[in-house]
């Protein structure tokens, strides 16, 4: 089970996930989790950064969706702004949103990356889903409150070992 927990991947940004990496990789498609992934959980807006990030995904080719665990108000605004389907109130980590997300996509488990910041939902579900899992450190600014309280402390302890497997983890980063 706890290898469930463990991402493919652990990068310091999401702007480490750019096309090159991808295409090493042979995917076509990206799963974007939402809050502290892509935008701020505070904001409704993606830096500037991160829009060209998704431009150059999409100028390489790449099929790309969110799947949110937020609002369906939250989550088609922010999509619409990026141009991407989206499934939400997903109850991550259920494999369920994800297939909907492929479905969506036009793309298979095995040529798809989930990216995400949490663990026990992002990854669990993309590993569930037989995605290649990307891990990125979140965002700063809020986290959801249950997040803040009980999964942030959880993910600390599985961090303590996937920082264990070079493999995994790229970067020096607490």
């Amino acid at each position: 089970m706890l290898k469930k927990l463990y991402p493919h991947l652990y990068v310091s940004s999401i702007l480490e996930v750019n096309p090159g990496l991808l295409k090493s990789l042979r995917l076509k498609g990206v799963i974007f989790d939402l809050d502290n992934t892509i935008v701020r959980r505070d904001s409704l807006k993606a830096s500037p950064e991160v829009l060209k990030l998704i431009l150059e995904l999409r100028r390489e080719g790449f099929k790309m969706g969110i799947v949110s665990n937020n609002s369906r108000r939250r989550v088609e605004a922010i999509a619409a702004e990026m141009n991407m389907p989206a499934v939400h109130r997903a109850v991550k980590p259920l494999v369920r949103p994800f297939r909907r997300a492929l479905k969506l996509l036009g793309t298979s488990p095995s040529e798809t990356a989930l990216v995400g910041d949490q663990i026990f939902t992002d990854i669990l579900g993309g590993n569930m889903a037989g995605l290649y899992t990307i891990l990125v450190v979140p965002m700063k600014g809020k986290d959801f409150w249950g997040t803040r309280l009980i999964t942030r402390h959880l993910e600390k302890k599985v961090l303590a070992r996937l920082k264990k497997k070079p493999e995994v983890y790229h970067g020096n980063w607490d």
